[in-house]
């Protein structure tokens, strides 16, 4: 695995120059220029689901509410990025909604993201559809969630039932980051009981740093077996590319005497995750700073002004490490940036990021990594799980009107895919 130098800082937004600079490399044919979001995040009141309940319950988190309203103004969203010049764009299907009790589906909820995906085809957009993004049926949750014995025939009958409206759709994400996914199953608590888990957000990192917990083994082994059953599903019904996506830590040693460590968290956190991807059609790379690992464990970022607003350090160049250790582990598996950004409220220091991010994972395509395309997190600021202060996206939305305004790092994005380099 190729390892960032601790010692060298990232590239600031101030010392890239404002010009057009490139670096010669070129997307190859067919490649996937788009944006992100994920359901909970922007489509606003989503009573049914787990998360609901965390936010309602955990004194730390805000609550989620009218979101950004995605679930009345997707056409607008997917039209800002169409107008701009991309060409695909990510976005979630809401289990909770689509079966609001087990084992019945709403026929209405169905027909709502069938829409969805024939406005991103007429929009000249390739959806990119996942299945499950970190929010689950809140009665899924209080019946034992995905450690229950038929958890994995629960989601399955999920996916077999949204199989119906997947035509056309080409690219497939069954669960979004499972590696995250397996410790935030400790939020389940707060579904049956009154208890508060002793857990923060993954998303926004306090004051003085925190680790991440591992991933719980149990779960890990129910995702990936959750996985390999949806997979097939979707290969008996449908013609759709079929992945899932994860969340690349860029974990590496702080010294010779931390190699051993750093390796036993990679696997863990990350390469067994990889490794059950060996028989997809892709494996989507998500990838935003690097982590550190000495002798104890996961080192928790300390404060630094270059931090982003996430409270991670400022590392363009951990895309394009991510990307070949992704396709490295996988065995060859191509690869789909399905998530890469940064939070921060200075636009050009987004640009500055992203330019940098794209010019390591051309590197890497150079390199023969067969990357398919690069979607960027996040097409709109929207609820980070639990906070709404960190701003992702390349649209900024009013809450209190939902105006959406496009931001020049959706400009420059969009140019960016018209050229088709970096």
């Amino acid at each position: 695995m190729t390892t960032p130098d601790e010692t060298t800082p990232g590239t600031r937004a101030d010392e890239t120059s404002a010009s057009d600079q490139t670096t010669g490399a070129i997307a190859p044919s067919g490649f996937l220029w788009g944006a992100s979001t994920a359901p909970h995040q922007t489509e606003g009141n989503n009573v049914g689901s787990d998360w609901w309940v965390y936010e309602q319950r955990m004194p730390y988190f805000n609550p989620s509410g009218d979101a950004v309203d995605s679930y009345h103004r997707y056409e607008e969203d997917m039209r800002l990025l169409a107008q701009a010049g991309l060409n695909a764009y990510r976005f979630g299907v809401e289990w909770a909604r689509i079966e609001p009790l087990p084992g019945q589906f709403s026929l209405a909820e169905l027909a709502h993201y069938r829409r969805m995906i024939d406005t991103a085809l007429s929009l000249g957009l390739t959806p990119v559809v996942t299945l499950h993004h970190f929010s689950s049926p809140r009665w899924f949750v209080e019946g034992g969630g995905w450690l229950a014995e038929n958890a994995v025939e629960r989601f399955c009958a999920y996916v077999e039932r949204v199989s119906d409206i997947l035509d056309g759709v080409e690219w497939i994400c069954t669960i979004n980051e499972p590696n995250m996914f397996a410790f935030m199953m400790l939020m389940a608590a707060a579904i049956n009981s009154d208890a508060v888990p002793a857990m923060d957000t993954p998303t926004v990192q306090r004051e003085d740093g925190f680790v991440l917990p591992r991933p719980l083994p149990q779960a890990t082994q129910r995702l990936i077996e959750a996985h390999h059953a949806a997979r097939e599903v979707l290969r008996r019904r449908t013609r759709a590319k079929v992945g899932w996506t994860l969340a690349n830590l860029v974990i590496h040693a702080t010294g010779p005497e931390a190699e051993a460590m750093a390796q036993e968290e990679r696997e863990v956190r990350e390469d067994v995750f990889l490794r059950a991807a060996r028989g997809d059609d892709f494996i989507g790379v998500q990838a935003y700073s690097v982590q550190p690992v000495d002798s104890d464990g996961l080192v928790p970022h300390p404060p630094h002004p270059d931090n982003t607003l996430v409270g991670t350090p400022y590392r363009p160049d951990a895309l394009g490490i991510a990307a070949r250790h992704a396709w490295e582990v996988t065995e060859h598996v191509p690869v789909l940036v399905t998530e890469n950004g940064i939070a921060t409220a200075d636009d050009a220091r987004r640009i500055a990021y992203t330019r940098e991010a794209l010019k390591g994972l051309f590197g890497a395509v150079d390199d023969g990594v067969d990357v398919r395309g690069y979607l960027h997190w996040s097409a709109l600021d929207n609820f980070e799980w639990g906070h709404w202060e960190p701003t992702f996206g390349l649209i900024a939305v009013d809450r209190q009107t939902f105006a959406r305004t496009p931001k020049p790092s959706l400009a420059w994005l969009g140019d960016t895919a018209r050229r088709g380099r970096s």
